[in-house]
């Protein structure tokens, strides 16, 4: 079957247009970037487990009452998606002091945050993605005020049930980030959660010995990416215990069976 017409290529996915009116087919590539595409590498099988694991995790969202873009997943590195008008807003919650939040303020990375911060990007790559407040969104239209409630609102929800989920096989979320777009009924549109949930855009720690199962890896030069994106998908029992053959590597697996 002929491959359908590219719609958009971002930094780690590429979306097609759909089979029905409203719906694209998002593909997730193995391809990395940190610090706003300034460093690039490959992690071989990460669009796979992302795959899966935000799969797994806009399902448990919506079991929860998340209005989210995911359809259904399609094969090991596509799913089916809600067409949505992307809002250019990165909404960004922060359990601990990590990251940038630690270099910004000089507080030591790892201190717990006395409360949930929330806080918004700009999507923009070529400023940087800068900080913005409330004001600046309202101001220059990016989100209505009921929009910008609605996505507030989703974070920290999302944020309670994640926070549980990733304690309860002992994961600490640091931070992630979360993108929101339209869909609209003629004149009349709402916000639903979009993108992706994965080891690429959130900050997860082992409880137990503090180390990262995340992008971090990458971003510093720690090593083992997809060991520790494989390790979170296992602990959310994504893969059977001892089941060490899922395909990650494309090229691998065609070599193994001849192709």
């Amino acid at each position: 079957m002929a491959r359908r017409r590219q719609i958009y290529e971002g930094k780690a996915k590429i979306l097609y247009e759909g089979p029905e009116p409203g719906t694209l087919i998002q593909y997730f590539k193995d391809d990395a970037t940190a610090f706003n595409a300034q460093k690039k590498g490959t992690i071989n099988g990460k669009g796979v487990l992302n795959n899966r694991i935000s799969e797994h995790v806009f399902t448990l969202l919506a079991g929860i009452g998340i209005p989210t873009h995911f359809i259904r997943r399609l094969n090991m590195r596509e799913q089916l998606i809600r067409q949505v008008e992307i809002v250019p807003i990165e909404v960004v919650v922060r359990n601990v002091v990590a990251g940038s939040l630690a270099k910004k303020l000089g507080i030591e990375e790892g201190t717990p945050l006395p409360r949930t911060i929330v806080e918004y990007y700009y999507k923009d790559d070529a400023l940087g993605d800068p900080l913005v407040t409330d004001e600046h969104i309202l101001c220059f239209g990016w989100a209505s005020q009921e929009e910008l409630h609605d996505m507030a609102d989703m974070a920290i929800r999302v944020n309670d049930f994640l926070s549980g989920l990733f304690a309860g096989i002992g994961i600490r979320l640091v931070d992630f980030k979360l993108e929101f777009g339209r869909i609209w009924d003629n004149d009349y549109s709402r916000i639903i959660l979009a993108d992706e949930i994965s080891p690429d855009g959130c900050r997860l720690w082992d409880m137990t010995t503090g180390e990262k199962l995340d992008k971090d890896r990458f971003r510093r030069d720690l090593g083992g990416e997809v060991e520790a994106y494989q390790e979170v998908a296992r602990r959310l029992g994504l893969f059977p215990e001892g089941e060490d053959s899922a395909v990650l590597d494309l090229e691998s697996h065609r070599k193994r069976r001849g192709k």
